[in-house]
């Protein structure tokens, strides 16, 4: 069984008199340990569609089976439980309190979750430390790079085990340098730890790290095809 099924998936939304289709009829499956990335345009149904595998959003009819969860018939309210047990995500503004350190924001999802501090303090270190940052653990975001930055939200996915990453345009705010460190980070969860990854980009340079691409176009799946990944894999250093 796939991790993620969508089965004739629709997403209808009525713009006064105007019905707009955000997504038309979309099926995809992807299984354990893919790395997939999803590209189109502006307003093609990238976003509708990584929304709703994301579970925070559902879908007007079709089927969303995730990790043989049926998301389409659970409750909303019961969606945040799924979404926490199954999903990270790491977005392109980094999404991180400004106010609180690197340590402190890695921890929040699992304060959330009600983890005992001993265990929310060695865990998040633990995936600062996978991503490389664990020296700047004390370090606020604004004493840190927008690599840095990235890196901190990264680790933050990774605290609640979950076994996939949603990464929508997580290279946006970074230059080229910097962006080849993220990637190849991408590169590395999914390689030695196995994470599912689905990255939502309109740049066809970082849609090669993936070894799946998917394009959308007017709220359909326009191609699926599997891909040999960029092999360019820069190591991560601290002072990225």
């Amino acid at each position: 069984m796939a991790l993620i099924d969508t089965r004739d998936l629709f997403k209808i939304y009525q713009v006064g008199d105007v019905e707009v289709r955000a997504l038309n009829g979309v099926s995809v499956a992807i299984e354990k340990g893919e790395f997939v990335a999803v590209m189109g345009p502006s307003g093609s149904g990238k976003s509708t569609f990584m929304n709703i595998l994301g579970c925070l959003d559902k879908p007007t009819r079709g089927t969303y089976i995730l990790d043989g969860i049926d998301v389409t018939s659970t409750q909303l309210g019961k969606l945040a439980h799924v979404r926490n047990q199954k999903i990270g995500f790491v977005f392109q503004g980094f999404n991180l309190i400004k106010r609180t350190s690197a340590l402190e924001n890695v921890e929040l999802p699992m304060i959330y979750n009600h983890t005992p501090a001993a265990q929310r303090h060695k865990k998040a270190m633990e995936a600062l430390e996978a991503v490389g940052l664990a020296q700047r653990a004390d370090h606020f975001p604004n004493q840190l790079s927008g690599g840095q930055q990235q890196r901190v939200a990264i680790a933050r996915s990774l605290v609640c085990d979950a076994p996939i990453i949603f990464a929508d345009e997580p290279t946006g705010n970074l230059d080229t340098k910097m962006s080849i460190e993220v990637m190849d980070l991408f590169t590395r969860l999914n390689k030695d730890l196995g994470k599912t990854i689905i990255l939502i980009t309109h740049e066809p340079d970082i849609a090669q790290y993936a070894t799946r691409l998917i394009k959308f176009k007017d709220g359909q799946k326009i191609s699926d095809e599997f891909q040999t990944p960029c092999a360019t894999h820069a190591p991560v250093e601290e002072g990225l």
